[in-house]
């Protein structure tokens, strides 16, 4: 990238060292994947070092963390799924086409995709990156035929703001549908004694207004960090005009998703791996059963209705990580109706995880180390050791913070430091569920310095981890003041 000139209209403190950051970042940051290589050998030395651990014992303290979160990899691997197949529905890439004509400058585009990024990552995490990623993509390719010079790398960031903000105080949120799931395991350590209802973590008055806050002042940062015209990088410098014009976001041609007729669509009559007939002919009696409205329509229904009758026998309590895979997989179902068609949508899906399908064990045998060597352990009780009721907040979110860098895994880290966070929040007569939000907090800041959960999101955009995470780390030491402060006032 060519050096850059200021200019008194964007050359603000801010976008100057966000732009500086970029600059490091990307001569400097390795691949997602050497990244958790990295970290596992740092873990391996700290444990060793610090907890007095054997080289061999570390050794196997990784080999087990390996195969310990075996369920709940599998939980975030459909949610993200899920999320994928809807946010690729054409009726939503239709409506992102028409959200991306909206802006008339490069700060209002950049803003816009972010605050859809971490609107939607508050309803569903896996939607919100898939959906944050497809926008920011189109989102390139209306400023550029609109001629908006406007910087695809921070617009990349937009798109990835709900993973680094607010995803998980929401409803997908893996602490709080923790505790909200019956049996979980801090009732069978005894530190809870019944399920914590949504009502008290992710639909309180303090995570409501924590989440609006924090939506509002990323937004004003997102602004100040977009470059003038003549420091921006176009999409067209990431993906080959020809082929960003040729195809759209989902693979099919741009006229098919407009007109809605694309496979993704469940368009019949058009060839697919389950079908037995070629070309355009008639379908043989297996391609019409694979593509059975009825057989499709009735079960997804019936899904559906499976989760509108518990939320209107449990209300808002009724929301946990099975119910919400559940209820994604099904109105998925619901959208697409042809099981042939949405199981093809799910093969795409599956490439898109595949990423985290690879890294989840690395970053579990971390979790194993950090775990068996009682490093977690040791760093959770030191820090919320100098804490107090008024502190608490602010203790409980760095601490994520710090671990989250290590082990990118809300829910594996909330079952390993969940028992310490909340027993010391017992002790100081702090409320289980605003405890439970502000370590949320923590755990989805420092997604903006850890590359793993962007995966999808680089595949889809068509760009490498260090071309964009400068903007990602940028945001987040911005966002370090304001959740100090917001964290410590905020009232219970």
């Amino acid at each position: 990238m060519s050096s850059r000139e200021t200019t008194p209209a964007r050359g603000n403190v801010i976008e100057r060292a966000g732009e500086r950051i970029a600059n490091a970042v990307e001569r400097w940051m390795p691949s997602p994947f050497l990244f958790a290589v990295i970290l596992s050998y740092v873990v391996f030395v700290v444990g060793v070092v610090v907890e007095g651990q054997g080289p061999a014992d570390m050794v196997f303290h990784w080999y087990d963390g390996f195969w310990a979160f075996l369920t709940f990899a599998m939980q975030m691997v459909l949610i993200i799924m899920t999320g994928f197949v809807i946010a690729y529905h054409p009726w939503v890439n239709r409506g992102l086409q028409r959200l991306a004509a909206v802006p008339t400058s490069s700060g209002q585009a950049v803003v816009l995709v972010g605050v859809v990024s971490m609107a939607l990552a508050w309803v569903h995490w896996g939607f919100s990156l898939v959906v944050g990623a497809i926008f920011a993509r189109e989102m390139g390719k209306a400023a550029y035929r609109k001629g908006i010079d406007v910087h695809y790398p921070l617009l990349c960031v937009a798109g990835y703001m709900g993973l680094g903000l607010t995803w998980h105080w929401g409803l997908s949120g893996s602490a709080p549908l923790l505790l909200a799931t019956p049996e979980n395991e801090f009732i069978e350590l005894g530190i809870v004694d019944a399920p914590l209802g949504t009502s008290a973590t992710i639909f309180s008055t303090y995570a409501l207004a924590l989440t609006a806050l924090s939506i509002a002042f990323a937004a004003i940062v997102l602004y100040l960090l977009t470059p003038p015209a003549e420091r921006s990088t176009g999409i067209s410098e990431y993906i080959p005009e020809e082929e960003l014009f040729a195809t759209a976001t989902d693979g099919g041609a741009d006229d098919e998703v407009a007109d809605g007729t694309a496979a993704g669509d469940g368009a019949v009559g058009e060839s697919t791996p389950e079908s037995g007939a070629s070309g355009g002919g008639t379908p043989v009696p297996a391609e019409r059963i694979d593509n059975s409205l009825l057989l499709g329509g009735l079960i997804a229904l019936t899904g559906v209705a499976v989760v509108a009758y518990l939320f209107a026998t449990e209300g808002l309590d009724a929301l946990n990580l099975n119910v919400l895979n559940f209820a994604f997989l099904f109105v998925g179902l619901l959208i697409y109706t042809r099981p042939a068609v949405y199981r093809e949508r799910f093969g795409e899906a599956a490439e898109a995880a595949a990423g985290i399908i690879l890294l989840f064990p690395f970053f579990a045998g971390i979790q194993g180390m950090m775990t068996g060597s009682g490093l977690a352990e040791t760093m959770a009780e030191g820090l919320l050791a100098v804490s107090s009721p008024e502190t608490f907040p602010v203790i409980a979110w760095l601490t994520a913070a710090v671990v989250n860098l290590f082990v990118p895994s809300g829910g594996g880290e909330w079952i390993v430091l969940g028992p310490s966070v909340l027993e010391a929040a017992q002790e100081m007569g702090v409320p289980i569920g605003q405890a439970t939000m502000a370590y949320a907090v923590g755990d989805a800041h420092t997604n903006l310095l850890n590359p793993f959960w962007a995966l999808p999101l680089l595949a889809i955009t068509r760009i490498r981890a260090r071309e964009m995470f400068g903007y990602a780390i940028a945001m987040l030491l911005a966002l370090i003041p304001f959740l100090a402060i917001v964290l410590y006032v905020l009232p219970y």
